[in-house]
């Protein structure tokens, strides 16, 4: 298993790598387009844009269920990969922009290709200001690979539903990735309801950052945690993944003992009748 970080220097070094394949995965949740707009101007040298919204989520439910970015159908992702030339064989490597303050999209797909079973990916460190600052060339042509083949390999295991998670008994802690205001229930700026499932603990996942955008160090990273098996969730299961990644940074694969409600926050209050906690757990 690879590690799940790759730095700048080591990306330059692969730029010609016939294997290697890029997705850009700069996003904004309050400006969706930017993330394309960004690409278009400028992308690592063979990257492919990967949408949150069009390319890394399912369909979204009219009640909710499911939550605002339900996990692709494995299928479905797996054929889009192979369209864009992202094979079974192939390195992947990650970027999106930490800068924005919403750097956990590369982690989100990094977890996804993880779930599809593809071993060979890891994430840019730091992302796309890390690799500017190395001096990395900038392109803003799009790649035309041929199609691929990636067979999907689901991980059993990795995913819990709503219900799971109500019945999680008392050795698993779970573990809320949202800032700490959206967790205490003071503000809510994106869903209809504002708190925390009973029982979970805070862990905001971007306390796994340095101010560079980079993650901190594997002993640093495994502070941050629980020992034992954890459960992670944040408001649509993207920004959790933020803490899975640092979890693999600290040598916790994902896997049976470290599984993302995917539904996370949105999916829970889809139902009034699942309670709901505030303030300090």
């Amino acid at each position: 298993m690879p590690s799940p970080l790759i730095s700048a220097a080591e990306v330059l070094q692969s730029l010609d790598d016939p294997q290697l394949r890029l997705l850009d995965t700069r996003y904004a949740l309050a400006d969706p387009l930017s993330g394309r707009l960004a690409y278009m101007a400028g992308h690592l040298p063979g990257a492919v844009f990967a949408d949150l919204e069009t390319d890394l989520s399912g369909e979204v439910q009219p009640s909710g269920a499911g939550g605002r970015h339900p996990l692709p159908e494995p299928q479905v992702l797996a054929t889009w990969l192979g369209e864009q030339g992202i094979g079974d064989g192939h390195r992947v490597v990650v970027y999106d922009d930490p800068s924005t303050g919403q750097g956990f999209y590369a982690a989100h797909a990094w977890w996804l290709l993880r779930w599809l079973g593809h071993a060979q990916v890891q994430v840019l460190d730091g992302g796309w200001p890390a690799y500017l600052a190395a001096g990395g060339p900038v392109s803003t042509e799009e790649p035309a690979y041929p199609p691929a083949t990636f067979t999907p390999r689901v991980q059993a295991g990795w995913v819990l539903s709503a219900e799971e998670v109500a019945a999680l008994p008392p050795h698993i802690t779970l573990i809320d990735s949202r800032a700490a205001p959206r967790y205490r229930g003071e503000v809510e700026p994106i869903d209809k309801k504002a708190g925390h499932i009973p029982g979970a603990r805070n862990e905001d996942w971007a306390a796994g950052l340095k101010p560079d955008g980079t993650f901190k160090a594997p002993e640093e990273q495994a502070q941050r945690f629980p020992e034992g098996e954890v459960a992670l969730y944040c408001g649509s299961g993207v920004s959790a993944a933020g803490n899975l990644l640092a979890l693999a940074v600290a040598g916790r694969e994902p896997g049976p003992g470290v599984r993302l409600y995917a539904g996370s926050w949105s999916d829970w209050i889809s139902d009034d009748t699942r309670p709901i906690a505030t303030g300090e757990n």
